[in-house]
C-alpha cells in the first residue's frame, strides 16, 4: 500500500479569507477613480493606454509562464519533482497581478505617447522585473516602475512631453510643462492653483494629476487593510519636511510645500507603488524607514538633480534596501 504523507508548512498557520486574486482585483478597482479622472482630463486615449498596457502585461506573463513550464516544468516533474519551482508555474494570469502592473504603468506615462510604447514598457516590466525572479512574490523591484524607467531611458523626448488637461475642449491635445518643471525652471507665476493641482487640472500623466481621485482609491485599500499608513504618510511628510527646510534656509515662500506634495507622482507612488506587499518592508517600523528614505531621495532628485521628478527612482532605490531593512528591523519575539 502506498504510504501517504502529510506535508505541513512552517508556523504560524494563519488562514485568511483574502486571496491574491481578491487583493489584486481590489487594487485594480481602487485605481478606477484615477482612471476615470484621467479620462475626463486627458480624453479617451487614457482608457486605450490602460487597455493596451494591461493586455500586453497579461500576454507577456502568459507566454513566459507557458514557455518556462514547457521547457523546465515537465522535465522536473518527470524526474520526481511533484511541484515545479516558482519560475516554472503553470499559467496563472487570472490572479490580476499582471493587470495591476499594466494599469500602473499606463498611469505613469504621458497620455500622448504612441501605443507601441506601453506595449514595450509592459513587456519589460514582466520580462525583466518579475518573471526572472520567479514571478509574483519573488520580484525585488516594482515591475511597473522598472518598465517606466526603461521607457524613460530609451525614449526621453516622448516620455517628457506632457499633456495639459483639455476637458470640454475641441482640440485633441495640448502639451506644456508640468508644475514640477515650472518649479525647476523658476517659472512660478504660471503655476496652477493648489485646488487645481488637487483635483487634477494640471499637466502630467493620468495617474499623477488628480490627488483627490488617488486618495479615494487609497482609502479603499486602507479600509480593507491591504496597505497601512506607515509608508505613504512617512513618504509624504518627509517630502514636506525637506522642502520646508529648503525653503527656510533658502529664504523663500513656504507655499512651495503644497506644490511639491500635490505635483508629480508623489501620491500615486506613495499609496500604490511604495506599499507593494512584495517589494516593501514587512514591519511597520521598516515601512516608516522605507517612506523616509524614499521621501529624502525624491527631494534630492527634485531639488538638486536635473530631472524635475524623483518618485520613480526613489522607490526603486528603496526596493533595493528592503531586504536590508527586513534583516535589521524585526519585531520582538513573544516573551522577550
Amino acid at each position: 500500500m502506498e504510504e501517504s504523507r502529510l506535508i505541513v508548512s512552517a508556523s504560524p498557520h494563519i488562514k485568511d479569507k483574502d486571496t491574491i486574486p481578491r487583493i489584486m482585483w481590489t487594487v485594480v478597482a481602487s485605481l478606477l477613480p484615477a482612471i476615470i479622472a484621467g479620462t475626463y482630463f486627458f480624453g479617451l486615449r487614457v482608457l486605450l493606454l490602460v487597455l493596451v498596457s494591461s493586455a500586453s502585461a497579461v500576454a507577456t506573463e502568459a507566454i513566459i509562464q507557458k514557455a518556462t513550464h514547457k521547457l523546465f516544468g515537465k522535465k522536473l516533474e518527470q524526474k520526481g519533482f511533484k511541484g515545479a519551482p516558482p519560475p516554472c508555474k503553470r499559467i496563472a494570469v487570472s490572479d490580476g497581478s499582471a493587470v495591476v502592473t499594466g494599469v500602473l504603468l499606463a498611469m505613469v506615462i504621458p497620455p500622448g505617447v504612441p501605443l507601441w510604447m506601453p506595449v514595450i514598457g509592459a513587456f519589460c516590466s514582466i520580462a525583466f522585473a518579475k518573471a526572472p525572479f520567479g514571478g509574483l512574490g519573488y520580484n525585488i523591484f516594482n515591475p511597473a516602475l522598472i518598465g517606466r524607467a526603461i521607457l524613460l531611458a530609451s525614449f526621453p523626448v516622448a516620455m517628457t512631453t506632457w499633456n495639459l488637461p483639455i476637458p470640454l475642449q475641441t482640440v485633441d491635445s495640448v502639451t506644456g510643462a508640468t508644475p514640477l518643471e515650472l518649479i525647476k525652471q523658476g517659472n512660478l507665476e504660471h503655476l496652477p492653483s493648489i485646488w487645481n493641482l488637487f483635483i487634477g487640472m494640471s499637466g502630467g500623466s493620468a495617474g499623477e494629476t488628480s490627488e483627490l481621485a488617488i486618495l479615494i482609491g487609497a482609502a479603499v485599500l486602507l479600509v480593507r487593510g491591504y496597505i497601512t499608513w506607515h509608508i505613504p504618510i512617512s513618504f509624504v511628510c518627509t517630502v514636506a519636511g525637506v522642502v520646508g527646510l529648503q525653503q527656510l534656509f533658502g529664504d523663500q515662500n513656504f507655499i512651495m510645500i503644497p506644490f511639491h506634495i500635490f505635483s508629480g507622482g508623489l501620491f500615486l507612488g506613495a499609496f500604490f507603488m511604495a506599499t507593494d506587499m512584495v517589494t516593501s518592508p514587512l514591519t511597520k517600523k521598516g515601512g516608516v524607514i522605507f517612506g523616509i528614505g524614499a521621501g529624502m531621495i525624491t527631494c534630492v532628485i527634485r531639488i538638486l538633480g536635473g530631472y524635475p521628478e524623483g518618485v520613480c527612482y526613489s522607490i526603486l532605490l528603496m526596493n533595493a534596501f528592503t531586504p536590508l531593512i527586513d534583516r535589521y528591523v524585526k519585531p520582538r519575539r513573544l516573551g522577550r
